[in-house]
């Protein structure tokens, strides 16, 4: 699944938006975004564009995990 997210600046007034996106949508969320973008230059007050992306099927759980006993990883200095 894709989320695309933007801010809409009208004088003092800002708020979030978001549109999701299917999985299989990913140039579909990429021309929304490319419309948005037109529209910041086209002067509207569209700020802090940007897209995230979640898998439904991912394997794993994002961000750190628990390591098992035989994990050693030490940061080198040098």
């Amino acid at each position: 699944m894709y989320m695309v997210y933007w801010t809409l600046v009208e004088g003092e007034d800002s708020g979030p938006q978001a549109q999701p996106f299917d999985t299989s949508e990913m140039v579909a969320a990429m021309k929304f975004m490319e419309d948005l973008r037109k529209r910041q230059r086209d002067g509207e007050g569209v700020r802090f564009i940007t897209m995230c992306s979640e898998h439904p099927d991912v394997v794993g759980h994002p961000g750190v995990d628990v390591t098992g006993p035989g994990y050693d990883w030490k940061k080198r200095r040098r």
